[in-house]
């Protein structure tokens, strides 16, 4: 049988390929944009139908239907990590939450510590070869693929093909869905002084021939503004964005001095505009891997001179960072800050940078504190931490003492908050 008939005799409507999915079912979706609107559409108007279905992404980008506390007990949804779609549910309690490193989602699902019974992707146009590319969200997706009863995709010709190990043949697929609008947009964050200013400290340390981690944020993308005029920087990174694309464009990354895979942009998902969904198409200096290969510490780590650079929340004198929640309530998740903060400290000349403003709530609160608030999930923890960045300078504590660490977070706090964190350091007897 030809692929192409192959194609033709899987090919149904969303509603229709919502007959694959059973009571008890955990579905996988890729982060981000990877997400497919038409699938995940039909099944939040269908989702009175089954019993105990769970939906687990890592990033929920679009607030859909079936993510409603009436409804949690036929479809819920299962949080890998929070963003504005699903925060308020974790919060609240009726959205659930599996605490992990993205590095290893892939082996959770392998040891069956986590379920893969379908998986609903976006992905590319088939090949002649019958191959689609799940471009926008390889991450923990094909491991899902490999152990999933049935495999769903929603093919839509704006979905990039990359290249890498992102690939399912039609074969391996239950159900194809068509689809035709646009790919989500996410556009760039908005960068002010604060921001600025900190991406002009962790600038100023990035050297030639650096390999670069960049997530999204204002302070990464301050980062990245600054970068333009250097030479050779390489891309080993879990997210590709415009931030990157506009390095490219400068010449500043050319990926010839990185020691692993010297010549190509490493990324595992993409988050941005439609002309960097154009960039990725059939383009040879790409490859969409799994999170298990970008963000193993032990891999990235084979790069001289990796940067990784990570926001947090609230960060302790004994350097101690709770970047994903509020206290007790969670706020986002883990994702790669540990991975590539362990890869960083692996490189050779690596550089972990986390960075954040020293205050919060019109400079009322410190985000430098004695100890973290109680219930604080610790992301990063005191034993890899490097160096800490705000508006105010740079703390670099890898080897230092706890007093030491605590002289130059005050250091860098906000002013008006110094005198009272060197007075608690002193009752705590850290100083």
């Amino acid at each position: 049988m030809s692929v192409q008939v192959e194609y033709a005799q899987k090919l149904r409507s969303a509603a229709d390929a919502m007959a694959l999915v059973q009571d008890g079912d955990l579905i996988v979706v890729p982060t981000g944009v990877g997400e497919p609107p038409a699938l995940l559409t039909a099944l939040s108007e269908q989702r009175r139908r089954w019993h105990d279905v769970k939906v687990a992404q890592i990033l929920a980008i679009r607030k859909f239907g079936y993510i409603d506390p009436e409804t949690v007990a036929h479809v819920r949804h299962v949080a890998l990590f929070y963003g504005a779609a699903t925060r308020a549910g974790g919060q609240a309690g009726w959205i659930d939450f599996i605490p992990n490193y993205f590095s290893e989602i892939p082996s959770l699902i392998k040891r069956g510590q986590m379920a893969s019974d379908v998986v609903f992707s976006m992905a590319s146009p088939m090949d002649a070869h019958g191959y689609f590319s799940l471009s926008l969200g390889a991450d923990y997706t094909m491991a899902a693929v490999a152990k999933a009863r049935s495999v769903v995709l929603e093919v839509n010709p704006n979905v990039p093909f990359a290249y890498g190990n992102c690939h399912v043949h039609i074969s391996q697929v239950a159900a194809l869905v068509e689809s035709t609008e646009p790919v989500l947009e996410v556009g760039l964050p908005k960068i002010g002084p604060v921001q600025e200013a900190i991406g002009k400290y962790v600038a100023d340390l990035i050297d030639d021939g650096s390999t670069l981690q960049i997530g999204y944020g204002g302070i990464p993308d301050a980062v990245v503004m600054q970068l333009t005029g250097k030479h050779d920087l390489g891309i080993h990174t879990e997210m590709i964005g415009d931030g990157i694309l506009t390095l490219l464009e400068a010449g500043a990354v050319t990926n010839r001095r990185k020691n692993y895979l010297p010549g190509k942009m490493v990324a595992t998902f993409a988050l941005g505009s439609g002309k960097l969904y154009k960039f990725m198409d059939r383009n040879p200096a790409l490859e969409i891997h799994p999170v298990d290969f970008t963000n193993s510490p032990s891999l990235a780590g084979m790069n001289d001179k990796l940067v990784a650079i990570n926001a947090t929340l609230q960060i302790d004198l004994l350097g101690q960072c709770g970047s994903e929640s509020l206290a007790h309530l969670p706020y986002s998740g883990t994702g790669g800050q540990a991975d590539f903060v362990r890869a960083a400290n692996q490189s050779n000349g690596g550089k972990a940078f986390i960075v954040l403003p020293s205050t919060a709530k019109n400079d009322s609160i410190s985000r430098i504190v004695p100890v973290l608030s109680p219930g604080t999930h610790v992301s990063t923890s005191k034993n890899d931490i490097n160096y800490v960045v705000t508006e105010f300078g740079v703390a670099q504590l890898r080897g230092k003492s706890a007093g030491q660490r605590a002289h130059e977070l005050i250091g860098i706090a906000h002013p008006n908050f110094r005198t009272e964190l060197t007075e608690q350091a002193k009752r705590m007897g850290v100083i």
